[in-house]
């Protein structure tokens, strides 16, 4: 995962001492916001493994929404 947040479709914060992963309840590194998709604006603290999985669900998001056809087109 890339740190800088315009090379991704999330914004990377940190987190306050003492977080915990929201997903497995390890200590968390990374405070993730996705920017676009399906997931916007959803945000959570996660450790560098869940972090990863986060991204990955994010950006299968956009690429899923970008090789979609608009209604009126079907």
């Amino acid at each position: 995962m890339l740190d800088n947040e315009f090379r991704r479709p999330f914004s990377v914060d940190f987190v306050p001492q003492g977080s915990l992963c929201e997903w497995c309840g390890e200590p968390a590194e990374r405070q993730l916001t996705a920017i676009g998709g399906r997931y916007h604006n959803e945000s959570g603290l996660f450790c560098r493994s869940c972090g990863e999985k986060f991204s990955q669900a994010v950006i299968n998001s956009l690429s899923v929404a970008a090789t979609t056809p608009p209604m009126e087109a079907l």
